[in-house]
């Protein structure tokens, strides 16, 4: 079996779109139909039934999912264990964090890092919460930030955070003053956010609807520096941690504390449950713990 071919069929699936997984393996859309078709033919079934613009899967396209993503994280975690064999005099390190959360923490933890460990080239993936568990999930991140809580079953995990939010408004707004706000103090009110596949956004969605008011969402954007600028700007209010109001001009954002002990930023770094972690990701958590500490 082409290992390629299955992994582009594989990203199809998660990315539900053939443009999308073209554009996330950097290839064209007819080399990725090309290879699902190649794939289907050494099976001999079809695995995607194609409807118009849209797709689903046949029995045999959900047991080649399911199987093939085992069959990837083998070959990574094969590929992990080879490498690691000249330990941390070489090698790479892929970590995967939300956006947020480089900028409000693991800045330092970076720097430290290569001060420690020149030899190993660090890179950053930034992606939401939910896509880096589900590529840690997977085999295709080692190691990664999630938003808890995540499977027990599946993860190890390291917790390093636990931020409540805040509301962050324009200056002078009604709720200026307030020690704390409530969450159906500001239903109703325009919001600017994360992007919907956001785990924190998907949160705030789950709150709104537990409180049976609805959420008026008018922008999105995955850069917290961005929100707040369209804040700024009167387009609406958002809820965003602790550790990055801490950042802002008091003088231009009323902000105050989310009375809603549910919506905490609650971070950990996961990797798979007995899998191998290389030397590399061992001494990431190492620094993390020395540069961040942990929480219990």
């Amino acid at each position: 079996m082409d290992i390629r071919a299955l992994r582009y069929f594989i990203e199809v699936v998660k990315r539900q779109s053939f443009t999308k997984a073209a554009e996330a393996l950097y290839v064209t859309q007819p080399t990725i139909s090309k290879m699902v078709r190649q794939l289907e033919e050494e099976l001999g079934c079809p695995l995607i039934l194609r409807e118009g613009r849209s797709f689903r899967l046949t029995d045999a396209g959900r047991a080649t999912y399911e199987r093939g993503l085992d069959v990837l994280s083998a070959m990574n975690q094969l590929k992990t264990e080879l490498s690691d064999l000249s330990a941390l005099k070489c090698g790479e390190l892929v970590v995967g964090l939300p956006p947020m959360v480089g900028v409000a923490f693991f800045a330092p933890v970076v720097s430290s890092f290569r001060q420690r460990y020149p030899q190993i080239e660090l890179k950053m993936v930034e992606d939401g919460a939910l896509a880096i568990e589900s590529s840690v999930r997977s085999g295709e991140l080692e190691i990664g930030v999630a938003v808890l809580p995540v499977d027990n079953q599946a993860f190890d995990q390291f917790a390093v955070v636990r931020d409540p939010l805040c509301l962050v408004a324009p200056a002078g707004s009604e709720w200026r003053g307030q020690s704390v706000v409530r969450l159906e103090q500001i239903a109703g009110q325009p919001f600017v956010l994360y992007p919907q596949d956001f785990t924190l956004a998907r949160r705030v969605s789950d709150a709104f609807r537990e409180l049976g008011r609805p959420l008026h969402v008018v922008g999105r954007s995955a850069h917290w520096d961005f929100i707040v600028e369209l804040v700024s700007a009167h387009m609406g209010v958002t809820l965003l941690p602790r550790s990055i109001v801490e950042r802002l001009d008091r003088a231009a954002y009323d902000v105050i504390p989310l009375a809603e002990p549910k919506l905490v930023w609650h971070l950990a770094l996961i990797w798979q449950k007995n899998g191998y972690l290389s030397h590399a990701a061992r001494a990431w958590l190492a620094v993390t713990r020395d540069v961040l500490g942990g929480l219990e």
